[in-house]
Formats: structure tokens, sequence, C-alpha cells
């Protein structure tokens, strides 16, 4: 069954909005007949979002695009009134706006700074945003924040990334806590959305074409759908290289770091390159 607040005339809100996971998500709740605000930057990407969004909705179904900054609170609280405004409230918020310029331990604080800004104080104040007057509405919501398998498993490479991400989850599951703990907010939900390799604006770096490994954005918004159709809080998606079982050992694995007194990371640690391979094969 469809979840409860993905009906004909719900209203949802997507942040990163305009390409990738997000565009894609705002397009499937379009056409099941919600009306979408998408949340983004860039005039032009958000014109031509707001066209591909109408060209999949029901009919009747409005779409409004907005220049939003997430890292600033009072940029979300401004687009929670004007979406009030115009459609009485909010059911659906995917706090979905996320960057990756890269970063290193000892490298540009500003890289630091950015990345914490959007991909985890964007999902903060964009849950502090809309969510208690999703409360107050008393209707089914949901709340979907983008993580990421880097902020559970945490590999070497992109340290910002990695800990903003691993906030969004810790946040995440706070919120879910909170939700079931509070009067009133039993038909609200929180959920974390976990995408494998999905061939986006964000991972394609230079490459022109999709690699055989990748998913598509849609393929990914349909996953979650169907996962949220089972009730499902950990919305942990595959792609064509990575299966959920393999997911599941890998997550286990870094788990077991801290059970079994590893040294941190030790998946790519030399020592445990071997132990590591040969659990897998189990």
């Amino acid at each position: 069954m469809t979840h409860p607040a993905l009906q004909p005339g719900s209203v949802a809100v997507v942040t990163g909005g305009a390409s990738g996971i997000g565009l894609a998500i705002a397009k499937r709740f379009a056409g099941l007949g919600l009306h979408v605000a998408i949340a983004d930057l860039g005039r032009e990407r958000l014109d031509a979002a707001l066209k591909a969004v109408r060209a999949d909705a029901k009919d009747g179904t409005q779409v409004l695009a907005d220049e939003v900054d997430v890292s600033s609170p009072e940029a979300l609280a401004t687009l929670e009134r004007t979406i009030a405004d115009r459609w009485g409230g909010t059911d659906v918020v995917v706090n979905n706006a996320g960057i990756q310029p890269g970063s290193a331990l000892f490298g540009p604080l500003s890289n630091w700074e950015k990345v914490f800004a959007v991909n985890l104080w964007g999902v903060i104040h964009g849950t502090r945003a809309f969510v208690p007057n999703m409360i107050r509405r008393g209707r089914p919501g949901l709340v979907i924040n983008t993580g990421s398998k880097q902020g559970i498993t945490t590999p070497p490479g992109d340290p910002a990334y990695n800990t903003a991400k691993a906030g969004v989850k810790v946040f995440t599951e706070a919120l879910a806590h909170e939700l079931r703990n509070t009067e009133g907010a039993s038909g609200l939900s929180a959920h974390l959305l976990v995408p494998g390799f999905v061939w986006t604006e964000l991972t394609k770096g230079e490459r022109t074409e999709k690699p055989a490994g990748a998913w598509t954005a849609e393929q990914t918004a349909d996953f979650m759908l169907k996962s949220l159709e089972r009730g499902d809080f950990y919305i942990l998606c595959p792609d064509n290289d990575v299966s959920r079982a393999l997911d599941e050992k890998r997550i286990a694995w870094a788990a077991g770091d801290i059970v079994e007194n590893r040294p941190p990371l030790s998946r790519w640690h030399p020592d445990w390159k071997d132990a590591f391979e040969a659990y897998l094969k189990q």
C-alpha cells in the first residue's frame, strides 16, 4: 500500500530538488498527485527542474521552485511559511540537499564548513523548520533525510563528508525516536535514505557516461517508495555492483571494529585485509 502521506493533494518539499535523487523524488511525488515545492540554488537549474516535474505531474498538481540556501534556518523558515500560505501546510519533507567538494583532515577548513553547513545543518534546519507545524497539523506525514553509506562505514578519503553524513544518521535516529514518543505525532515518521552508487551531478565527476555499476536517480526514488510502503526506517539502497547482503556484511564489520577491539577502519588496514576478505566469503 502507498504510504498514507503520499496521496493526491498532499504537500511535499524536496531540498536539493533541482537535480539527481532530489529531482527524481520530486517527479515521483508529482506523478502521485502531490503538490511539490523544490528548493535548491541556481535559477536556471530550478526552472529546468520545474518544467521536468510539471511534465510528470498529475492533472491539478501544483509545483513551485524556490532558491533556498539550506544552511540558513531563516531561508527554510520562509519556505515553510510560503508553502503554508499556498497549500495550507506540509506533509512530506525530504532533506536531500548535499555537496561533496572533497576534504582532507588537515586540508582547507572552508571545505569542512561548507559540507557541514549543507549536508548536516541543512538537514537539522529543514527538520526544525517544518516538523513542528507538521505535528500540529495532525496528519500522516514523512520526514526523509538523505544519508550515505559513507556515514555508516566511514571509508577513508573524505572525512568531512563522512562525518556530516554520520551526523545525519544519528540525528534521524533521534528524530524517529522523538516522533514515536510525541503525543499527536503518531502519523508522522522519520526515515533515513541511504543511497548506493547513483549516477548524479554529485558523483559523476569528469565521466560522461553512467558506469555499469551505478543506479539511476529514478531507480533510487522507486526503491525509496517501495521501502516506505514496508515502513522501513533504514532505506538501504543497493546498486548494480553492491547487493544488500554485501552492504550488510560491510556494515557489520565496521561495527565489529568496536566489539572486537580492532583498529578503526580495519577493513582498509593491511593487517586485517585477509581477515576481511575471508569474512566476506563466509
